[in-house]
């Protein structure tokens, strides 16, 4: 029996960051073993909010033990000033990933959402959704931070085997081809065991 497949997940920024750890649990359905998020103060001198971040992500991957680290890559928006700071987020995640050892993947804000809901331009309740869904979860995470790192979390299990390595913002997996999207399998099980939550 091969051991289960540990993925953390995580949604950088620097005013707020969301993690999250998934684990197989076997007929290709995952199990969410953990989430949460810090807010660092937006008073608080800057090497204190990235120590914050780094202390969260660190935590995490010191308790269970992740084997790759799937990270959200920055969307560039039209204020330079919004990136640059989430960039200083996001670095401090990485470090804490890179420090366990832990391999890390990028992927973009539209292959997170095209791999959990089946549309890039899927909105936060959708995402949100079918993240319960695909996981089972009894009730849904306590921020959308940390729902989008479970999701991200999602999108590598999902893509795994057509992941690149980490190379910084703009390089991310290649598009989905036509092999069978094992989303759907974890969907129609999703919907199952909901349906008996309901008959009980």
């Amino acid at each position: 029996m091969s051991e289960p497949v540990v993925i953390m997940g995580i949604d950088p920024g620097l005013a707020s960051t969301g993690a999250a750890v998934i684990r197989s649990a076997g007929d290709g359905a995952w199990t969410a073993l953990w989430s949460a998020h810090v807010k660092t103060p937006p008073r608080a001198a800057m090497p204190e909010r990235l120590e914050r971040i780094h202390a969260l992500v660190a935590g995490a991957i010191e308790r269970f033990s992740p084997g790759i680290v799937a990270v959200e890559s920055i969307f560039f928006a039209k204020n330079v000033r919004s990136a640059v700071l989430m960039a200083h987020g996001r670095g401090a995640a990485i470090l804490a990933a890179a420090q366990s050892g832990a391999v890390v993947r990028e992927y973009s804000p539209l292959e997170i959402k095209q791999s959990v809901a089946g549309k890039g331009r899927a909105g936060k309740e959708q995402v949100k959704r079918m993240v319960g869904v695909l996981l089972n979860l009894p009730e849904p995470p306590a921020s959308d931070h940390e729902t989008d790192a479970l999701a991200c979390a999602l999108c590598h299990a999902f893509r795994a085997e057509r992941a690149v390595p980490f190379a910084g913002a703009g390089q991310s997996a290649p598009a989905a081809t036509g092999e069978e999207d094992p989303r759907k399998a974890l969907l129609m099980l999703g919907w199952r065991r909901k349906g008996r939550r309901r008959r009980k």
